[in-house]
């Protein structure tokens, strides 16, 4: 699965907008907004999932899942769980 967060990231990091991300995976602008606007997890179709997923690898950019290796060499960021301001050492 992808978040919604992960897949802005992913945009972000190919240098991509909305609309190019749409073009390159053959959905429509509409479709990536809304799954960029999910709670959590993208919700939609398995096979859209995997044009914008596959568009987003063609752009140079890995999705790497929750304790999973990246298996490509390169940059990159991963997501983890925040930790509470108030245990942040100054």
């Amino acid at each position: 699965m992808i978040t919604a967060a992960q897949m802005r990231a992913a945009r972000a990091l190919a240098g991509i907008d909305q609309k190019t991300l749409a073009e390159k995976a053959g959905v429509s602008v509409p479709t990536i907004q809304r799954m960029e606007a999910s709670d959590g997890n993208v919700r939609g179709v398995i096979e859209t999932l995997t044009k914008v997923i596959d568009a987003l690898n063609a752009c140079g950019v890995e999705l790497v899942g929750d304790n999973q290796p990246s298996t490509g060499g390169g940059r990159g960021v991963r997501l983890i769980e925040p930790v509470p301001a108030g245990d942040l050492k100054k």
